[in-house]
């Protein structure tokens, strides 16, 4: 029997922003799986995750549309018909926001303004989930950290993504656009920018283990970070969109099982059964916004949702481990076919 929060899917005109990168192509995979009308909008930008492999499949079973969150003509005409809006886009390299905060400011602030006029002008009715970060906490005052912890970011990038949801709430408590937002610890798992390093570690470590290179870890390997597979980030939005709980609140989505970065690398190492560690001094521009160790307090989500993760670390580690070794070409190389730099 089909969960009622997947029967909420059938048939339903979805839209997923940023469709084309990591966790929004998985949602439109399981969007597809139990029926929904899905349609995907993404910019394609350069080196931000946008991938057309990653809907290899379910291409003629979906809808696309190459535009950018911030042309208003393009959104205002995509919103109208649409029920659910699950608004992924966004930049999310906190080193890039920091050596661009003018475009980090463009694309994770005025691009959710866009976004949600459109919303409000074109499609009232419509109900925006938002993927937001656990950026936006800065450095923990404890842990765990959950939804009544002060936001204060760190970099660029949480102050923009903070603003960015702020934007949403403000919306549904003032203009009636029902939103809510996921503030997503390290999410992790295929279809994953492997590129380079500016959006997050994970899927690097992944891909130089894979490799069979030696993994750099900043410091002593002590800090402590939460990892959730995607299939469980694709299964929280699907909760949260079908949800009137969620309806103008903010939740944590993190992991289970916290592991510092020291047991992590070895139990990745392990798994793949290649590659190797070496312990070297922080970079200055990443010990500036370093928040040390952190880990999230999702009791609100599950309660609300009855949400809990289903992979664990090391089985999310193999099933991301397999997929790239059958699909690396399609990660390491440009989408337009240019070399990896």
């Amino acid at each position: 029997m089909t969960p009622s929060y997947l029967d909420f899917y059938r048939g339903r005109r979805t839209m997923i922003t940023g469709g084309l990168g990591f966790i929004g192509s998985n949602l439109a995979r399981r969007l597809v799986d139990v029926g929904a009308d899905v349609l995907v909008v993404d910019a394609l930008i350069p080196d931000s995750g946008g991938n057309t492999f990653n809907i290899a499949g379910i291409e003629d079973r979906i809808r696309v549309e190459i535009a950018d969150v911030r042309d208003e003509a393009a959104i205002d005409s995509l919103v109208r018909d649409r029920e659910i809006i699950f608004n992924l886009a966004g930049q999310v390299s906190h080193i890039d926001s920091m050596r661009d905060p003018y475009t980090d400011l463009d694309i994770n602030c005025r691009a959710q303004l866009t976004m949600l006029e459109a919303c409000r002008k074109h499609s009232p009715g419509v109900y925006v989930v938002f993927a937001g970060t656990r950026q936006v906490y800065g450095r923990p005052d404890r842990l765990p950290v959950d939804e009544e912890h002060l936001v204060r970011p760190a970099d660029i990038n949480g102050v923009n993504k903070a603003a960015g949801e702020y934007y949403h709430l403000l919306y549904n408590n003032v203009f009636g656009v029902r939103a809510c937002s996921l503030r997503l610890t390290n999410v992790f798992g295929p279809r994953q920018l492997i590129r380079h390093n500016r959006q997050g570690f994970i899927g690097w470590f992944i891909r130089l283990a894979i490799e069979g290179r030696e993994i750099q870890v900043f410091g002593d390997g002590s800090q402590m970070r939460d990892f959730v597979f995607v299939d469980d980030a694709a299964d929280a939005f699907l909760r949260a969109g079908a949800s009137d709980r969620c309806v103008g609140q903010v939740f944590n989505v993190g992991g289970d099982e916290p592991i510092s970065h020291r047991d992590l690398v070895a139990m990745l190492v392990d798994t793949a059964g290649r590659g190797s560690v070496r312990f070297v001094d922080w970079p200055e521009d990443k010990k500036r916004i370093d928040i040390g160790s952190f880990y999230s307090d999702s009791t609100k989500f599950r309660t609300a949702v009855g949400w809990t993760p289903q992979v664990n670390l090391r089985e999310g580690l193999c099933k991301t481990i397999a997929f790239y070794r059958d699909h690396m070409h399609r990660y390491v190389d440009d989408v337009t076919g240019g070399a990896n730099p």
